[in-house]
């Protein structure tokens, strides 16, 4: 009998752990497919340096007051620092600086699809940097995401000139930076330091060459004339974004393997188009949804593969 409950309340355990996996996975992707058009909120009355600016210092800020106040070890081993800085300026700077640059030329909506057929790219850097086979499956995934992006990048755009170019390639850009960053972090392995306070020395790292950028080049208008879209939205990416979601994604991965946490990549998207469509007014064209479509898919089939069976 003391077996049969013991079964029995591990399985509720269990059910329980999974349901939680499930509300952080959706909550994730809320947060940061909602980010989508609050950073386009935004961009309304900030410059990209400034934006910047204030979202690395305050990660920075928050994420390493948090990790004092965990009394997790601030201090970085030596020969970690050349990884947590190339990382740290492909996944953060890199990706970041882009998607800001891109969203003044080109639709956030058409913006978030391209950003996140990262995984496809993460997947062929990852055969070439770290040996990592890739299956017939995962083809089928790439040419999925090649077919999104050729209906992006299709006639339309073509007909545009460099002009009708320039924001999907910086779009491009910062969806090969983050692959690229994604899969340095798999070749350094195992990290001694906490990923809290990995990602808080990054947003410091980060925070000066815009800090620098944003005195050098831009004159941004001041504070009290910003619109109340632009605190909202600021608001909303700082509290949510920034600093919430990467908690949570923290919090995921120590539940999860890294594959499953990254699953939640497949709600970000589909978020971020529809937010872009009710909030900002983007039109659903067909050449939107089709896209939409096929870069789910080509991260469905790479991420949701059977493991086989031993």
């Amino acid at each position: 009998m003391s077996l049969t409950i013991a079964r029995a309340q591990l399985a509720r355990l269990r059910h329980s752990e999974r349901l939680t996996a499930l509300l952080l996975i959706a909550t994730i992707g809320l947060f940061w497919g909602g980010n989508w058009p609050a950073v386009r909120f935004i961009l309304m009355d900030v410059p990209p340096f400034t934006l910047r600016t204030i979202g690395f210092t305050t990660g920075a800020l928050l994420l390493l007051s948090w990790a004092r106040w965990r009394r997790l070890p601030l201090r970085v081993p030596a020969d970690e620092w050349p990884w947590l800085i190339a990382t740290g300026l492909f996944t953060i700077l890199g990706f970041n600086l882009a998607t800001a640059f891109a969203q003044l030329r080109m639709p956030t909506s058409q913006a978030a699809i391209i950003a996140f057929s990262m995984p496809c790219w993460a997947l062929l850097m990852g055969w070439w940097l770290l040996g990592q086979r890739i299956t017939r499956r995962q083809w089928l995934g790439l040419a999925c995401g090649q077919a999104g992006l050729l209906v992006l990048l299709g006639p339309t755009a073509l007909a545009g000139g460099t002009r009708g170019l320039t924001g999907p390639l910086i779009m491009l850009g910062a969806a090969l930076s983050w692959a690229l960053g994604t899969v340095l972090i798999k070749k350094r392995g195992v990290w001694q330091s906490h990923a809290v306070v990995i990602t808080g020395w990054q947003f410091v790292i980060c925070a000066l060459p815009m800090i620098v950028m944003m005195v050098l080049t831009e004159s941004p208008p001041p504070p009290a004339s910003w619109q109340a879209s632009t605190w909202l939205a600021l608001g909303y990416h700082l509290l949510f974004s920034i600093t919430l979601a990467q908690m949570l994604w923290f919090m995921n991965v120590n539940r999860l393997s890294v594959a499953q946490a990254t699953i939640s990549t497949l709600i970000i998207p589909t978020v971020g188009v529809s937010s872009a469509i009710l909030l900002l007014g983007e039109p659903l064209s067909a050449k939107v949804f089709l896209a939409l479509l096929l870069t789910l898919a080509a991260v469905a089939i790479v991420m949701l593969q059977k493991r086989k069976s031993p």
